[in-house]
């Protein structure tokens, strides 16, 4: 049995899955893309490479193992893209729930159905048909749950508008005793610097209390100055819209002073280091051109 345990985003991480980009399948067309950065990638015929993208996976996978942690990687599914697992579930505390994510994308988690057997079947959550939720706009802070959602009425319209309200409601049914916040996200189908496609594409606590914010991922000002004031002005880390577009919010953290982050993000690394961080330095700009980056390829199971 595999005993889950996810309350934050900084404790010593245990077990996690890694995605795969084995067998990822052939450059999508632009209609059968989920994301404007995918979009773009494809139109601009610089879409990422198998073989590289495999190489970057690899890279975190030996950070990771440096650091004792047990990886698990998804079955593989012929011509399927399958990196982004933080997409497909997500763990709180002992529960493992299933993300109701985009339905060509329902195999995934079939890929991971070894994992999510091994866990207590009484904490393996699927949340009804009509929430919708994925993994990158869940985001653990303790007694905290952050959201990112999209509660317009052109919710529908936006491919890129991935978690409902009522998805919020479920997860502060299923957690009573944590505080779920809310925060309305920027949208665009077709705009990827003016796309946070997940809460974690603008916005990510990490050790030491520290936090990495973009001030126009938010829709609404008060909320994103709700996070500036709840972390605290001095422990914030500004990114700015190319930083954002290159996801410099989207890290991960191995401890409260490990953080495996993308090479090219100098002035966030040496800030970081700065702050008494030990960076691991991966190259990930690849897989950055799918629109998502280290968070958002990697489901913690367990921490400490």
């Amino acid at each position: 049995m595999l005993e889950l345990n996810i309350n934050n985003e900084t404790s010593r991480l245990r077990a996690v899955i890694l995605g795969t980009a084995k067998s990822n399948g052939p450059v999508p067309q632009v209609e059968d893309c989920y994301d404007p950065k995918s979009i773009e990638s494809v139109l601009a015929g610089n879409y990422p490479k198998e073989e590289d993208m495999i190489l970057e996976m690899d890279a975190v996978e030996t950070v990771l193992k440096k650091y004792g942690v047990q990886v698990y990687r998804p079955n593989i599914i012929k011509d399927c893209n399958q990196i982004f697992s933080r997409d497909i579930a997500f763990v709180i505390e002992n529960k493992i729930i299933r993300a109701n994510i985009l339905p060509d994308r329902g195999r995934e988690i079939e890929a991971i159905r070894y994992v999510w057997n091994q866990v207590d079947r009484r904490n393996r959550i699927v949340l009804p048909k009509e929430c919708h939720v994925e993994g990158g706009d869940v985001i653990l802070w303790d007694d905290y749950i952050f959201m990112g959602t999209y509660s317009g009425e052109d919710y529908a319209d936006y491919i890129t508008a991935r978690t409902n309200m009522d998805a919020v409601i479920a997860i502060q049914e299923l957690f009573p005793e944590k505080t779920v916040k809310a925060f309305e996200l920027q949208k665009s189908n077709t705009n990827p610097k003016k796309n946070a496609l997940h809460l974690d594409c603008c916005f990510q606590p990490i050790g030491k209390g520290k936090a990495i914010i973009y001030k126009n991922g938010f829709l609404i000002e008060r909320e994103y100055q709700w996070l500036v004031d709840f972390f605290g002005k001095e422990n914030i880390f500004e990114i700015t819209k190319d930083e954002m577009y290159n996801m410099n919010s989207n890290i991960f953290s191995i401890s409260e002073e490990v953080i495996i982050s993308e090479k090219n993000f100098a002035r966030l690394n040496n800030w970081l280091r700065k702050q008494g961080f030990i960076v691991e330095e991966v190259p990930y700009a690849e897989i950055g051109k799918q629109g998502g980056l280290l968070r958002c390829t990697t489901m913690p199971l367990v921490r400490d």
